[in-house]
């Protein structure tokens, strides 16, 4: 069975590996710039811990990066580091699932051009963490897997890899997958964003309650996406500051829109992560902003904090 890299095991990265290794394959990772905690989780998965980059790149045949967006390129320039320190001969095929722009996954081809054993294929991941659902007739376990969705010249030789991770190559083109993803968290991340200062703005006006009223009257759909994006955010919203950042790109370099707008998204997120207590939270150890009424009073209360530092200071 193959043996596959995950950079890093995170929420997602942790789900991944799990699910590969109830599927046989041997799953290790690097995580020795990582917090004890994310270390524990990969052990606690029976993901094995590996020194160095180098070891990474010679044991796999895979690698998954799943890296905070802003961390994408720097990820790509250490496996690329790695392979060339290395000397592997072998192909090694380097799935970058990051939500990044196509222009941010070109600059990666053109990282890569120099060495011809890495092969990049662009993706994305769309859908939830993957989760155990159900046993099945056969002893085995049905899992939930999200959508992941490649594209590039290089197509993967592993037909059970391709089938348990749900992969879709979408065309041959790097920049396709990503900008799939882009386009997609224009619709959700970004309808988020319309929701956090939306339900803040009308906490602050003391018509909280009404809103939700009038959109459970007439948009009842709207309403429990909005209330459900509220309370699932927090833990990601400092992610979300840079991915933002990367659709603005997509927008103004493959679309020919403005920046601004989703500038203005990534804004949104960062105030939420670094202005309010919301940034605290952690998937797994939630604490705060566990209903829509502690979210906005929570961001409220530190958006003011941050207004009154200000003024101060002047």
């Amino acid at each position: 069975m193959a043996t596959v890299g995950i950079i890093s095991i995170g929420e997602m990265g942790l789900g991944i590996g799990q699910l590969l290794k109830a599927q046989g394959f041997r799953v290790v990772t690097n995580a020795t710039d990582r917090s004890e905690r994310t270390k524990s989780r990969a052990r606690s998965a029976q993901i094995e811990l590996l020194p160095t980059d180098t070891d990474l790149v010679q044991e796999c045949e895979y690698i998954l990066s799943i890296v905070p967006p802003r961390d994408a390129l720097s990820t790509a320039q250490r496996i690329f580091t790695a392979a060339q320190a290395s000397g592997k001969k072998t192909p090694l095929y380097y799935l970058d699932l990051n939500a990044i722009s196509p222009r941010t996954a070109r600059q990666t081809e053109t990282l890569f051009e120099a060495n011809p054993n890495l092969k990049l294929v662009d993706g994305g991941i769309i859908g939830g963490v993957p989760y155990p659902k159900a046993l099945v007739e056969d002893g085995g376990v049905e899992w939930h897997c999200p959508s992941l969705i490649v594209s590039g010249p290089y197509y993967l030789p592993n037909p059970k890899l391709i089938n348990i991770l749900n992969i879709h190559h979408l065309n041959k083109t790097v920049g396709a997958a990503t900008g799939l993803k882009m386009c997609f968290a224009i619709t959700t991340k970004g309808f988020v964003s319309l929701a956090i200062e939306s339900f803040t703005t009308a906490h602050k006006l003391g018509i909280l309650s009404d809103l939700q009223t009038y959109l459970g009257k007439y948009n009842p759909a709207t309403l429990k996406l909005a209330e459900s994006g509220l309370v699932t955010m927090p833990p990601k919203a400092y992610r979300w500051i840079h991915e933002m950042l990367e659709v603005a790109e997509t927008l103004a370099d493959d679309g020919g829109f403005d920046r601004e707008l989703f500038q203005g998204v990534a804004e949104v997120y960062r105030v939420v992560a670094e202005d309010s207590d919301l940034g605290l939270e952690k998937p797994g150890a939630r604490v705060r902003g566990k209903t829509v009424q502690d979210v906005v009073e929570r961001l409220s209360q530190g958006m003011e904090a941050k207004k009154l530092k200000v003024e101060e200071s002047k």
